[in-house]
């Protein structure tokens, strides 16, 4: 992540200004996530997986929101929905994974996942036809082409969270049999390669598009 950083950091004044702050963002995502990185290291070394859970969430509040501005830097639309959308998708999902709000009883993991699976898949609609698509589209092939990159890390690369999601918060729900998947230490491996091909990736698609510019 801090390799990525610089590399980003590095490229910005080797690309047209208009791809500066693209750049800039992307750098700013694997900055942020590098420094999470850190510190997560101490507390899985102590075996503490709440503390764990609230630096992956306190990550993912900075570093996704980013990723939905990185639409908006290619296609000029949607930010507001689209930073919505993740902000409420963390949010639930922070709920459930740590059972901090249980309005729901016992069936509050499911229902919290549920709301942050829709919004989830709202991002996805957005980027795959709706406005974002749509004025990817207009834009060109050169962003039409960046925004189906980004799209599949969204649908297949953001798709590793929901599954941990799961995984996790099996325990007493009706998808319990999900527990016996993979072990703690094999969840947590997941989402670090998950977070590493995300967000390196989205960084190197920008980049891509910016010096063919």
């Amino acid at each position: 992540m801090l390799g990525a950083t610089l590399f980003f950091f590095s490229v910005m004044n080797m690309v047209d200004d208009k791809w500066k702050t693209s750049m800039l963002v992307a750098g700013l995502i694997t900055g942020i996530a590098a420094l999470h990185y850190y510190y997560m290291r101490g507390a899985a070394g102590v075996g503490d997986d709440g503390v764990l859970t609230a630096y992956r969430y306190v990550d993912w509040i900075l570093t996704v929101p980013l990723m939905c501005v990185e639409f908006y830097l290619l296609t000029k639309t949607g930010l507001s929905k689209m930073i919505t959308a993740s902000v409420v998708m963390l949010v639930t999902g922070y709920f459930g994974e740590a059972s901090v709000l249980s309005v729901f009883g016992s069936a509050s993991p499911a229902v919290w996942g549920l709301i942050s699976g829709l919004a989830y898949f709202y991002i996805v609609n957005e980027v795959y036809q709706g406005d974002v698509a749509k004025a990817a589209k207009k834009a060109g092939k050169k962003i039409e082409n960046a925004n189906t990159l980004l799209l599949r890390f969204v649908v297949i690369g953001w798709g590793i969270y929901p599954l941990g999601y799961l995984i996790g918060t099996a325990d007493g729900q009706w998808y319990s049999f999900m527990a016996d998947l993979v072990s703690t230490d094999a969840r947590d491996l997941i989402y670090n390669v998950g977070d590493a091909i995300n967000k390196i990736g989205f960084g190197l698609v920008v980049w891509a598009a910016a010096k063919d510019s």
